[in-house]
Formats: structure tokens, C-alpha cells, sequence
């Protein structure tokens, strides 16, 4: 996959704190960039107007929506022929996506930055998000063959074309899953690389440990009883 442009996709709400220095990172960090896009999620703190400075081109949903159909809107508008998706909290580093998408060849359906096989800050996760994703990782595996480690990492590059004919339905948290199981379906590969997960600095997350968890386990469940078989990786 040669020369090719790349999206950098950034959800953010009420992250003030971080996203100019998160935009200014990826735009120093990243070849062959064509754009880092902006979602503002309903912010209340001027998220998208220091987004817009740091040089990102900013779409701005009101009231806040939710994840899901924040990364909805915008990968209905990238432009690139690779996307990368990064949370705008300051928690991954911007200069991993380098081994993101030297991942990323021919046949490769997705790249996921696990922290799992990277490393974790101090304070970078509790132990009851450590657990769950464990236990939600482990459950996916086990439905659709598969042997990874994060499977609930929002850090992740693909190719713009796995987005060809998908309708994407997640409201919230559950949207990582449901592109990642797009990838695992789809006739590519799904690679994990290391990457650095750090403790947040600014604001607070809104992820609900126990109500997005069965939602994200809800979705996982249905669609491989959807699917009525078992799907093994390549």
C-alpha cells in the first residue's frame, strides 16, 4: 500500500486540556498526512475551537451524542485512503501511529494498538476496566476464533475501503467492536502492534464500566448469533 494519505481521526469531549498538543503530535508524527479530523462531541469547553487552531478540521455535533455515532459522522467523511482512529484524552501517543501503519500491508484488514502487549502508566487503568476487557476479549475469542489481546482499544488504523457497504449502528463505546468485527468478517487480516497507554492528565472519561460493558457484550453475543456459525480467522 504505497503512498498512501492518511486520516487521522480524533473523538473529543470536553478534552481542553490535550487536543491542541494531541493535533500538534499527529501532524509532526505521521506521514503522508492528509488531514486530522475533529469530532466535537457536544463540548462545553472550547474542545473544537483550540482543535480548529491547532490546524484540524473540526465538525461539531451538539447536544453530546456518544462515541459511536460521533466516529459515525466522521469516517462518513474522510478523506484518506488509511484511517486512524485515536481518542483526543492524551492517553495513546501520537508517534505509535508510525507502527500502526507500517502494519498495515496488503491483506491487512485492521491494525489495533494493543496495550496489552505494550505498556500501561501508572494509573493508566483501573483494575475493574482491566478485567473487564480481559473478560470481553477472552468471550470474542472464544465466538469467533480469533487470538487477540485488546480488543476494546480504541487506537487502530485500516484501510478507508473496510468502511465499502458497512452500516455502522453503535451509539456509544460498542463501535470498537463493532468495526473490529467488520475487520475480522471481512476476507483481511487482523494484526495487534504494542503500543503506550498513559494515565489521563485532563478530564474525566465517560465510559460506564458496568452500563457499556453489557452493551459492548450485548453486541458481541448477538451479532455471532447473527452470523449462525463460528468464524475462523485467517
Amino acid at each position: 500500500m504505497d503512498r498512501r494519505t492518511v486520516s487521522v481521526v480524533l473523538p473529543a469531549h470536553d478534552e481542553a486540556g490535550t487536543i491542541e498538543d494531541i493535533v500538534t503530535r499527529c501532524r509532526d508524527s505521521v506521514p503522508e498526512l492528509l488531514e486530522i479530523l475533529v469530532i466535537d462531541d457536544g463540548s462545553t469547553d472550547g474542545t473544537g475551537d483550540l482543535a480548529a487552531r491547532a490546524g484540524a478540521r473540526v465538525i461539531r455535533l451538539a447536544p453530546n451524542r456518544g462515541k459511536g455515532v460521533a466516529l459515525r459522522r466522521a469516517l462518513s467523511e474522510v478523506k484518506g485512503d488509511v484511517i486512524v482512529l485515536l481518542d483526543a484524552d492524551g492517553q495513546d501517543a501520537p508517534e505509535d501511529i508510525v507502527r500502526l501503519l507500517g502494519a498495515l500491508t496488503e491483506g491487512v484488514a485492521m491494525v489495533v494498538g494493543s496495550r496489552f502487549l505494550g505498556t500501561f502508566g501508572e494509573g493508566a487503568i483501573t483494575p475493574l476496566n482491566k478485567l473487564g476487557n480481559r473478560a470481553l476479549t477472552e468471550i470474542l475469542n472464544l465466538l469467533y476464533g480469533v487470538r487477540l489481546t485488546d480488543t476494546q482499544a480504541g487506537f487502530r488504523a485500516f484501510p478507508r475501503s473496510l468502511l465499502d457497504g458497512l452500516v455502522l449502528r453503535a451509539v456509544r463505546y460498542e463501535i470498537e467492536v463493532e468495526l473490529l468485527l467488520s475487520a475480522v468478517e471481512s476476507s483481511g487480516r487482523v494484526l495487534e502492534v504494542p503500543v503506550r497507554r498513559m494515565a489521563r492528565t485532563y478530564g474525566t472519561t465517560d465510559l460506564g464500566s458496568f452500563r457499556d460493558g453489557a452493551r459492548i457484550l450485548r453486541g458481541i453475543v448477538a451479532r455471532r448469533l447473527r452470523r449462525g456459525r463460528r468464524i475462523v480467522a485467517a
